[in-house]
């Protein structure tokens, strides 16, 4: 349900980050009850178990599990018809009285993770950051050859993706200072957030069948925020020659909510121009719908706290705002099509990371690793205390939101995590 006229009797919906134009998934579980499938509504929460009598039957087993990985196969055909039996039931008082009783407070749930993620791999589609990043290593060639040809990618670690609220433990690991002999071993004094987009897949496809660009977008369930928390000094010292190891997998968090692929159709918007110098994408990159509308105008937002912040009652402090659209120079469906483009098979519920979205300007920059030029430009803070890299205690938080003339306002909620000190 994407018209921007149509209204639900929940008040709360009105100007939340989840009015019925978006009508997200997600997990939650209340007390000891078992995990159960709802949609965010306003403030609530609403069971879908405890509607089920009023949905398709054929929909009850899949969406009474405890995961969305078997709702999720089902495509987008389903989701769509999901969406308006849904809106039909929240904006018709005739179904009130049988779907109010099922609204649960957000307060009063705990989230969990949507899916069984089978596998998580990441992206750097964020070009601003990619290059930020290769000026600190090659000031005269920060963008290696292959980047404005191919979807750069790694395979991450399903096991530690947790969802928003989870402990950030800093990690341990050997680092190694540029003026030393020999490397260290002990917990990371660069540690790191990165900003990203994360995006779920819905159907999969057979080991060796890839998936193409212009079917890429069916494949894709929705998105959330994913957090790429990562270890600079472990990293610098590990990641030659085949990249980012213990730097990248001791946690990677993601907002709890799955924004559906329908609920942002109003905020496509063209692939940003390349540049007449850059080369065109290969064909199985390239796909003229794509073009037209693969880019999503989602604005972003990083703040921190830290623990003497929260103890002086201060507001957090805004370490950047940016757009998704400005960020990224391949698009989800590119990357999708990339990832298959072998013959790997994916399947539900895989997680799949944008990569950084920096913006050009330095007030939408994703990680603190750009902020701070590496760290020898500390931020300040209204506590008088400076940050080049997350100290235990702090807190970061992403938040996401689209908003344009003719829709009504959505959000990806939050991606909230506080470091704790290693075990």
């Amino acid at each position: 349900m994407t018209d921007h006229a149509v209204s639900t009797w929940v008040e709360s919906a009105q100007g939340s980050d989840f009015p019925i134009q978006n009508l997200p998934l997600g997990i939650f579980s209340v007390g000891e009850r078992r995990r159960r499938a709802g949609v965010a509504i306003g403030d609530f929460v609403l069971d879908l178990v405890g509607i089920v009598d009023l949905l398709d039957e054929e929909w009850r087993d899949d969406l009474s599990q405890p995961v969305l990985n078997a709702w999720l196969a089902r495509g987008h055909e389903a989701q769509r018809a999901l969406r308006e039996r849904l809106a039909e039931l929240l904006s018709d008082e005739q179904y009130r009285d049988d779907v109010e009783p099922e609204l649960i407070g957000q307060t009063e749930v705990r989230m969990h993770l949507p899916c069984v993620v089978g596998d998580y791999s990441d992206f750097y589609v964020g070009i601003h950051h990619a290059t930020n990043v290769g000026k600190q290593f090659r000031p005269d060639n920060p963008l290696l050859p292959n980047y404005k040809y191919v979807p750069i990618g790694y395979h991450g670690r399903a096991s530690s993706v947790r969802v928003s609220g989870e402990p950030v433990i800093r990690p341990n690991g050997q680092r190694k200072a540029p003026d030393a002999d020999a490397p260290e071993y002990g917990p990371s004094r660069r540690l790191d957030y990165e900003l990203e987009l994360g995006i779920w897949i819905g159907e999969g496809n057979e080991l060796g069948s890839p998936i193409p660009v212009a079917e890429a977008a069916e494949h894709i369930a929705g998105y959330c925020l994913l957090n790429d928390w990562s270890a600079r000094d472990i990293q610098a010292w590990e990641y030659q020659p085949l990249g980012p190891f213990l730097a990248k997998n001791f946690l990677t968090s993601v907002s709890p909510w799955v924004v559906s692929p329908q609920a942002l159709a109003p905020f496509r918007r063209p692939m940003p121009p390349r540049s007449a110098a850059d080369p065109e994408p290969l064909p199985y990159l390239d796909d003229a719908a794509d073009r037209q509308s693969g880019a999503l105008a989602i604005q972003l937002q990083v703040t921190l706290t830290t623990e003497r912040m929260r103890r002086q009652g201060v507001a957090p402090h805004v370490l950047s705002r940016g757009s998704a659209e400005a960020a990224m120079y391949w698009s989800a469906a590119q990357i999708v099509a990339h990832h298959t483009a072998n013959g790997c098979n994916l399947q539900p519920g895989d997680l799949i990371g944008t990569g950084t979205l920096s913006t050009e300007s330095d007030s939408g920059l994703g990680s603190l690793l750009e902020i701070s030029r590496g760290g020898r430009q500390p931020i300040a803070l209204p506590t008088g205390e400076t940050r080049s890299f997350l100290e235990d205690g702090d807190e970061i938080t992403l938040r996401a939101w689209c908003d344009g003339e003719g829709a009504v306002r959505i959000g990806l909620g939050e991606c909230v995590g506080r470091v704790a000190a290693t075990s």
